[in-house]
């Protein structure tokens, strides 16, 4: 297992690159391996592989120290979220977002018409409706900005308000990444990423991951879900989470160019004729628009960039872009014209020729 240095002194950016690492030893190896084995020779603390590997033990080293707290590592993101919705009792009350990641918003919507929970979507602005829907509530999830309007949630007042109604509060912080947001200081109880994003990088992993505070509280929750994981088989390859970590060693470089980036494109788009609105919440890299010709006008914008890639994913080094009401699960919160830019760290003027030209055309 890997033995991390005391980091916890040091800067994130530094933190990012000195975390889960091997003991320096004469002749050792300075990253963190990749083992592949499935199994272990008895007599040490972990037996069989779906319960432990040294490769997981790195990469959450590093991001609970990024976080603050302790990091799970999952199979997707959807997988972490699976693992936090374990919480809550059947029956039991779930407060979310109802412009939300579709994913989630999907398989809330699934629980409940199965009568495994009951779900009160709001809207995580109306900082009151939040508050009001916390009464008899176990879970509130949060994110912010929410993907993809990007609105933003009070996270302090609604922790505060959560906690004192008697739930359980958790916050996907994938967009902001806890370079620029860190909820567990904010007393959120579960902070969920998708690493297949920022973390990672360089889309070619799909991985997941929560992070619960190093207190009395945090460790029973992260008991908790890592039984889940453990039981339900839901565990990441050792060679995605080895990618994952190799990718998560240059996120403060990569988010750095990515932000300054979107906030240079957010500008420009403001003052375009062909967009409507532009939704940038002021930090983070992901920018989206209201296409002010619809949604057909939407389509051939993305069909027409040659710089940005027309994908459904987000946070990876490339640029990508795409309508998001093109997706069926996508709640009807979304504007139909509405596109989704994940801005990455290329020139920023090439990214914007690129879209001037397609926005020409469309």
């Amino acid at each position: 297992m890997t033995h991390h240095a005391d980091v916890s002194q040091l800067s994130p950016a530094t933190r990012i690159v000195a975390a889960g690492r091997e003991p320096r030893t004469p002749g050792g190896s300075v990253g963190a391996p990749l083992v592949l084995s499935s199994t272990y020779h008895a007599g040490g603390d972990v037996i069989y592989a779906r319960v432990g590997n040294p490769t997981w033990t790195a990469f959450e080293e590093v991001l609970g120290s990024l976080e603050g707290g302790l990091a799970t590592t999952f199979a997707s993101g959807m997988a972490a979220v699976d693992a936090v919705l374990s919480l809550v009792p059947v029956g039991g009350v779930v407060v979310a977002p109802a412009s939300a990641y579709n994913g989630v918003v999907a398989t809330l919507d699934q629980r409940a018409r199965a009568g495994e929970l009951e779900v009160r979507f709001v809207d995580v602005t109306d900082t009151a409706q939040v508050i009001a829907a916390c009464d008899g509530a176990h879970l509130v999830w949060l994110e912010s900005p929410t993907n993809p309007l990007l609105d933003v949630a009070d996270i302090p007042a609604l922790t505060a308000a959560a906690h004192a109604a008697g739930a359980l509060v958790a916050c996907d912080n994938t967009f902001a990444t806890p370079l620029l947001q860190r909820p567990l200081e904010d007393g959120v109880d579960v902070v969920v990423h998708s690493v297949t994003k920022y973390l990672a990088g360089h889309s070619d992993v799909i991985m997941g991951a929560c992070v619960t505070a190093d207190t009395e509280h945090g460790r029973a929750l992260a008991a908790r879900v890592l039984e889940h994981r453990s039981l339900r088989g839901a565990i990441p390859g050792p060679t995605e989470t080895w990618l994952a970590l190799r990718g998560i060693r240059t996120l403060a470089l990569r988010v750095e160019r990515a932000c300054r980036n979107a906030a240079e494109l957010a500008e420009r788009l403001r003052r375009h004729p062909a967009v409507e609105r532009v939704r940038y919440p002021g930090f983070g890299a992901m920018v989206s628009i209201d296409v002010a010709a619809g949604a057909d006008a939407a389509d051939r914008l993305c069909a027409a960039t040659r710089v940005w890639v027309h994908s459904t994913s987000l946070g990876g080094v490339e640029s990508q872009l795409e309508r998001r009401r093109r997706i069926a699960l996508e709640p009807e919160t979304t504007p139909v014209s509405l596109v989704r830019l994940s801005v990455g760290i290329e020139d920023v003027e090439d990214l914007w020729a690129d879209l001037a030209q397609a926005l020409a055309g469309a």
